[in-house]
């Protein structure tokens, strides 16, 4: 932005406008009136509640913003819900005004921290406010997606910075803010400034909305008949989403040369799951599906198809566009009744909008359709009473179908109510925790007015502040009992003083809260112990959030083994019930873990205000020796890949910050890089963007976002000691199946090279001949029954069995080809002898 260069330190309101309005007709866009008088308002040092539909331009008025301040050398905030979303912003703000000038703190990682443009999520500013008050270093804050300030998990974020940072000047901004009027006049109170709202606007891409009484799949025929594709059929639950494209497959959504164009572009791409077969199959129909528990290769996918046309019709849940300028022309609501995680309930009308938002969009679309579709048994009645016609006999035999259990009523009045209607307004969800009370005293200062004002001068009803209020002293109560703060009083001053008596870590309550903790337990292990790495790993997933699919579809798989067991044992069905009850997931260490978090918290008592979570996926898959593939499978989480990888993204991630390598062993070094080469090989797109994050490069981000196909993985077998474990879990996975002998899986495996089931039988039965079991635990598995000898091309192993005299006499011998293993993303292992040594 070379105009910068001629407006430093430039505050008159006339000039700075109208140098940004020349850039913007420089870029080709010419501003609506709502963005004149939005950027007016902002250079003319009013805070702003920009509350427009989407289309209107929002994101231009939040340059201008930083543009404004950027001119009068004052340092700017934008934040976001999201870290993808603040990623993107990120670079589109480093386009704008140079690298030099943008910034981003994730809690992960910053990248240019002290630039005079910053770009972070929501928490990250409201811990900054916390901790730093009026002398927080900024100057202005955009605020978008702000109808987040009423999420009860999280909106205390979006309010904290309104209450704390008086000197700045905030832009608010959301599609669907509803009444502002509280929070305009409170801003105006707290910040001295003149608070423009800017909403109500005439979207510049108009919406007409239908009400349909007609199958699904008609009205989807008819709109792809009508010129109305892209077309988005929104649903509330990612099973009903997969089931819809399916169900579209044999419709002739696509014509033979869209279809022939999408097979070309991503002919090279890979579909390596089961999920991903399903999908491949769907894109080459012009059916896209998208929702958050898909692989982020396979969602970016389906989201670079669309933005290009060449998806006519998208299956999805409403997470499609989110940040995202995908064209789409008609959003299709299967229902307006959505589960919240406690209840059936018809969507409010702030969803109701966010969602119909996405239909039609400026520079793509004249005009956008949304429609609603009549529940299934009112379309299903009225096709029957069509079916009757004028014979009254006819209509007499009509048995109308009665809605289904549990269903929640809706129908055209609902719709015509929240077409109709304004957005909920917005209310508050502040909260009191341990890290904020520690943040705001870390401060310094009078910590007691500090804490009095954060409690009783916020956006909460008087009743909700007494709440709050008997919380904070609670937890202040705990502090001090745990000599993390002290009181006392100053005689000189005739006051009381407040302070911590321990120093904050620089990201303190940013990021991986139970770090702390974890550090602590960790030292409590033997390194000489043979399951040490696992343990490691097993404290490390307990400070994670739970990928609840994987949790549910572990505990499913061990109480159907339970039950099993116990019918073999005749014990009585009522009983079995109750016994079943006992059985959850897998929890490694939970009792160490629970004992040494209790202990913990009495040094600590922030930590409180986080549950630790004792688990095992990490640990399961290794241990189970399964691929990424095998354990989806094997757990039924086809519509989870993308919630499994990230979690296990994250450990990943979590293994390499918080372990110190100290504590590192060779065997953990194993296991960490095989995680992180698994995770790599499935679908890089989350440590990329990790490592984007780390080392920001415009023009390689520039080029993967215009690009199709992702950069394919780099090849497994360079990874020599993540390749190293991968072999042997293949190998180990055969000794497993060996000792139980399931010989028809062993045959699945090896037919191909000449190991059938029989062969693998007979084989083994030359072992129990002379040895009464073959045991798989921690030493089976240990390096020193590997052995590798690595060619150029082919490695030759060979895994020695453990039997219990220990003679390890027996082995299998195989070989490994590299080019085949690096193109299929798996060690590729071939037996070629089962025998004794």
């Amino acid at each position: 932005m070379s105009v910068l260069e001629r407006l430093e330190n430039e505050t008159d309101p006339d000039v700075l406008f109208e140098a940004f309005e020349s850039w913007a007709t420089e870029q080709g866009l010419a501003l609506y009136p709502a963005q004149e008088e939005a950027v007016i308002e902002i250079v003319s040092g009013a805070n702003l509640i920009l509350s427009t539909p989407t289309g209107t331009g929002k994101s231009l008025v939040a340059v201008g913003a930083h543009f404004a301040a950027l001119s009068a050398g004052r340092r700017s905030f934008y934040t976001a819900p999201i870290k993808a979303l603040v990623s993107e912003k990120f670079f589109s703000l480093v386009e704008t005004f140079g690298a030099e000038n943008v910034g981003m703190m994730t809690g992960d990682s910053s990248v240019n921290a002290d630039a005079p443009i910053i770009c972070c999520t929501a928490e990250i500013l409201a811990n900054l406010a916390l901790r730093n008050g009026e002398d927080t270093e900024v100057d202005l804050v955009v605020m978008d997606e702000f109808h987040f300030y009423g999420d009860p998990e999280r909106g205390w974020a979006w309010q904290v910075p309104l209450l704390l940072l008086p000197r700045v000047q905030f832009i608010l901004m959301s599609a669907t803010l509803g009444d502002v009027k509280f929070i305009s006049d409170d801003l105006t109170r707290r910040t001295g400034r003149p608070t423009a709202v800017v909403t109500g606007v005439e979207r510049p891409v108009p919406l007409s909305y239908y009400y349909e009484q007609t199958p699904v799949h008609e009205t989807v025929e008819e709109l792809l008949h009508t010129d109305k594709a892209p077309v988005y059929i929104v649903h509330f639950s990612q099973a009903a989403a997969l089931e819809r494209a399916q169900a579209l497959a044999s419709a002739k959504v696509a014509t033979r040369e869209q279809r022939d164009v999408i097979a070309e572009l991503i002919g090279e791409f890979r579909f390596t799951t089961s999920f991903g077969k399903t999908l491949s199959r769907l894109i080459r129909m012009g059916i896209g599906v998208h929702h958050a528990g898909m692989l982020p290769k396979y969602r970016r996918l389906v989201e670079q198809l669309a933005q290009r046309g060449y998806l006519r019709v998208i299956c999805g849940t409403d997470t499609l566009g989110v940040g995202i300028n995908v064209p789409i022309r008609t959003v299709l609501f299967t229902a307006l009744t959505k589960y919240d995680g406690v209840k059936m309930r018809q969507v409010n009308v702030r969803e109701f909008h966010q969602i119909a938002g996405r239909a039609g969009r400026a520079g793509y679309d004249t005009a956008g359709t949304v429609v609603i579709q009549a529940p299934e048994h009112e379309t299903d009645n009225l096709k029957a009473i069509e079916k009757a016609g004028d014979d009254p006999k006819k209509k007499r035999k009509i048995v109308r179908k009665k809605a289904p259990d549990g269903f929640v009523s809706w129908g055209e009045p609902s719709f015509r109510r929240l077409v109709d209607a304004e957005p909920e307004t917005l209310s508050s969800s502040m909260q009191m925790t341990a890290a904020m009370l520690i943040n705001v005293i870390g401060r310094g200062g009078d910590a007691f007015a500090h804490v009095y004002s954060l409690v009783f001068d916020n956006h909460e009803p008087w009743r909700r502040q007494l709440v709050l209020a008997r919380r904070a002293l609670g937890i202040y109560k705990t502090l001090r009992e745990a000599g993390i703060v002290e009181q006392r009083f100053d005689e000189l001053n005739d006051r009381m003083i407040i302070r911590l008596t321990v120093d904050l870590q620089a990201n303190f309550a940013l990021n991986q809260p139970l770090s702390p903790f974890a550090l602590a337990a960790f030292e409590l292990l033997d390194p000489e112990s043979p399951t040490y790495s696992l343990d490691m790993i097993s404290i490390l997933e307990s400070t994670l959030d739970d990928p609840r699919p994987v949790l549910m579809g572990q505990q499913f798989a061990a109480r159907g083994e339970a039950v099993n067991a116990m019918k073999r044992e005749g014990i009585e069905y009522d009983e079995r019930m109750a016994l079943l009850e006992q059985i959850t997931h897998p929890k490694p260490l939970e009792e160490l873990l629970s004992y040494t978090f209790d202990t913990y918290k009495a040094s600590q008592p922030w930590i409180a205000d986080f549950e630790l979570r004792p688990k095992a996926v990490v640990r399961d898959m290794y241990e189970r020796a399964m691929s990424f593939g095998e354990f989806i499978a094997f757990y039924k989480l086809a519509r989870s890949e993308g919630v499994v990888l990230r979690y296990l993204s994250d450990a990943y991630r979590a293994a390499r910050q918080t372990i110190p390598d100290e504590a590192k062993n060779e065997d953990l070094l194993d296991l960490i890089e095989w995680l992180g080469e698994l995770v790599r090989q499935v679908d890089s797109s989350l440590l990329d963007e990790w490592e984007e994050l780390l080392h920001p490069d415009l023009a390689v981000h520039e080029a993967e976002a215009h690009a199709i196909l992702p950069p394919p993985p780099r090849r497994l077998s360079t990874n020599v000691r993540a390749f190293r474990i991968l072999v042997r879990n293949e190998l180990f996975r055969r000794v497993q199946l060996a000792a139980l002998e399931h010989y028809d899986e062993l045959g699945e495996l090896d037919r191909e090279h000449g190991y059938s089931a029989d062969v693998w039988a007979d084989a083994m039965d030359g072992y129990f001949a002379e040895h009464d079991e073959l045991l798989t635990g921690g030493n089976a598995r240990s390096a020193d029954l590997l052995m590798i000898e690595e060619g150029a091309g082919e490695w030759t192993v060979r895994q020695i069995l453990d039997d219990p005299a220990g003679d390890h006499d027996w082995g299998i011998s195989a070989t490994v080809n590299l080019a085949d293993s690096d193109e299929l993303g798996a060690a590729v292992v071939r037996v070629t002898g089962v025998n004794r040594l």
